[in-house]
């Protein structure tokens, strides 16, 4: 079981952990129609298919059936609701109501949306998370997006010493932060090595003042790991590269808050139709 609460934002932190609740109708998935799975954000397990989602006008995310065994229920603190929880990692998701006659199955997961994260894909059960950094975010996604078994990605700023940052204080050197990219994938389907080889794979691993033209501490190589499993395969690796005579200059970091960037920059390529400019793919690995 992978435990994300490194990464997590305060925010975030807020709601699964410290059992709060965002505001009503504040939350992405509010009024969110695309077709996939609901997973729990701090383990990544599967939670909720899109199927069961419905509208109750309630401001929250609702749905009539989870995956079985994924979510369990506990009497609230409160005294008279059921909270709901994440079966695994025991993360809070919000509270459960029964005979409003909404549908059929006539019950309502009310949900927090900071307590999920969404992926397009109706039969995943399980998933796992890498955090990588090389250079502009742009298109280190624009590359990940194209891996088979890449369910989810996401950019933004990892490794600070900032709460909340934006691009702008990001650019300036000011905060410590790198451009960063989360990576959900399917452990089904690709495994964190063979992720972590594409990583080496789609950038020069050996530049040490930044990625390609752009220079500066923000674009530098980084592995942030979430446990020893995930160290240790990038240290084999390096270890690798290093004796095929690659001077490897990506740091290894252990896994800090991942602050999303500006909406602007997601899936920047998709939305503007350009081409990377300080990345591309080269075979490093052949059978190791």
């Amino acid at each position: 079981m992978m435990i994300k609460t490194a990464s997590l934002t305060d925010t975030i932190l807020a709601v699964v952990q410290n059992k709060g609740t965002e505001k009503p109708f504040s939350g992405e998935y509010n009024d969110f129609e695309e077709v996939g799975t609901y997973l729990c954000r701090q383990c990544g397990l599967a939670l909720f298919r899109s199927s069961a989602k419905f509208h109750s006008g309630c401001g929250w995310p609702s749905f009539d059936e989870e995956v079985l065994n994924h979510v369990k229920r506990e009497p609230d603190a409160d005294g008279r609701r059921v909270e709901i929880l994440c079966a695994r990692c025991n993360a809070h998701l919000g509270h459960v109501f029964s005979g409003e006659g909404f549908t059929s199955r006539d019950l309502r997961h009310c949900v927090n949306s900071l307590s999920l994260d969404f992926v397009a894909d109706l039969s995943v059960n399980d998933t796992e998370e890498a955090i990588f950094a090389a250079g502009c975010f742009w298109g280190v996604e624009y590359y990940f997006k194209q891996l088979s078994g890449v369910l989810k990605t996401e950019v933004g700023y990892c490794g600070g010493h900032t709460a909340h940052p934006d691009y702008h204080a990001v650019c300036q050197g000011d905060t410590g932060h790198y451009e960063a990219i989360r990576v959900l994938y399917d452990p089904q389907k690709i495994n964190y090595e063979q992720l972590s080889k594409y990583f080496f794979e789609i950038h020069d691993p050996t530049q040490t003042n930044g990625q390609g033209p752009d220079l500066g501490q923000q674009y530098l190589s980084v592995i942030f790991y979430y446990d020893e499993q995930q160290k240790q395969t990038a240290i084999k690796l390096i270890e690798i590269l290093t004796k095929k005579n690659y001077s490897i200059a990506t740091k290894l970091l252990p896994v800090s808050p991942f602050w999303r960037a500006e909406e602007y920059h997601q899936d920047y390529y998709e939305k503007t139709g350009k081409q990377p400019y300080c990345h591309h793919y080269e075979k490093k690995f052949m059978d190791e």
